[in-house]
């Protein structure tokens, strides 16, 4: 009996050992799937974004960071958008750096609320690239944007010469941005510095809560209702408040449609243009914005001290160029940068106003 007994345990050994070896290959081959090949070298960056209502973020901004970035080295990107919610993303950013990133880009819905997360990263030696958005704070290492003031001073002067030029200057209404997003105090002030020496009436203005264009639906609506054909222009301070504005102002049956500004130069919005419904938008390269950020963040996980261009607000920062899309200009702009294709923009619904824009 003691034979048999001998040889099970030594067959038990074998299994261990096996097992042992087997499971050594599963967690080397698991590693190498979530890190896109990488091995022991892999570096993990954060990328917080703040909303997905407007469509840039998960349709360029992701995509187009992800891709630099996986082509400058042996990265892992920890994802997560925060849906417009401060509480979300301050979880979101601790959850990133539990997961031991390197370099966190954040892009934050609440630029005051988000000093915190800048604060928890620096103390944890984590650079923080701020993104698009200005995080309020000294901890931030790096910030990349536009010029947003310069957003709306193109918003404002396309609008005040537009109703100039048509003679109906009776008066325009301001739809602003979120007042939790830094951003959207630079794109007021800007328009702001045009609109005001203009003498055109500001019959009502209003911070739209989280960009949402259902709520600059409703305000616009009560507006139209207020002021009626006083209400010559629309100061949106992004295509998807200028939607909202739009679709309320077609509500209503006002005709004809009075000139709405916009920002993003979403598809929906160029399309907008091209039907006459929208005047314009304004068309920032989000593809050099995501791609500098990659660099950036590839040069800071590198221990590298990235060169800035300018500085803002005591940042080393890269403040990248808006420029005015209206529909003489959209050949010139989104699509000989490769943003959109004329079949993206050119549907059937639009085919005939495509080509009356001389866009086939």
């Amino acid at each position: 009996m003691r034979k048999p007994r001998k040889k099970l345990a030594l067959l038990a050994v074998a299994l261990i050992a096996t097992a042992g070896t087997l499971t050594a290959c599963t967690s080397n081959g698991s590693d190498a799937e979530s890190t896109d090949g990488g091995g022991g070298d892999t570096i993990k960056i954060g990328l917080l974004l703040p909303e997905s209502k407007t469509t840039r973020y998960e349709s360029f901004d992701r995509p187009l960071f992800e891709e630099k970035l996986k082509s400058l080295g042996d990265y892992e990107i920890i994802y997560a958008n925060a849906d417009q919610d401060a509480a979300k993303q301050q979880q979101q950013a601790e959850s990133a750096l539990t997961e031991g990133i390197k370099v966190l880009v954040l892009d934050p819905v609440d630029g005051a609320a988000a000093a915190s997360i800048a604060e928890s990263a620096s103390a944890q030696d984590v650079p923080v690239v701020s993104y698009d958005r200005l995080i309020k704070s000294d901890k931030v290492t790096y910030y990349i944007s536009f010029d947003n003031e310069q957003v709306g001073v193109l918003q404002g002067t396309a609008l005040v010469d537009r109703l100039t030029k048509d003679g109906t200057t009776t008066g325009l209404i301001m739809i602003n941005g979120s007042p939790t997003d830094a951003n959207a105090a630079e794109f007021k002030k800007g328009a702001h510095s045009v609109i005001d020496p203009s003498g055109i009436p500001i019959l009502a203005e209003y911070d739209t809560p989280d960009w949402s264009p259902d709520k600059a639906q409703e305000w616009a609506a009560g507006q139209i209702t207020q002021f009626g054909d006083e209400m010559s222009g629309i100061y949106a301070a992004n295509d998807g408040t200028a939607g909202g504005a739009i679709a309320a102002v077609k509500a209503a049956g006002t005709e004809p449609i009075p000139p709405v500004t916009g920002q993003d130069a979403e598809l929906a919005a160029i399309q907008r243009i091209v039907a006459g419904d929208q005047y314009m938008t304004v068309y920032k390269a989000i593809k050099l914005e995501a791609e500098r950020a990659a660099e950036v963040a590839h040069q800071l996980a590198q221990g590298d001290t990235p060169e800035p261009d300018t500085t803002f607000q005591d940042i080393p920062s890269t403040l990248l160029t808006p420029v005015m899309v209206t529909v003489d200009n959209i050949q010139e702009t989104v699509i000989d940068d490769g943003f959109y294709t004329v079949d993206d923009i050119c549907t059937a619904e639009y085919a005939d106003a495509c080509a009356k824009a001389g866009l086939q």
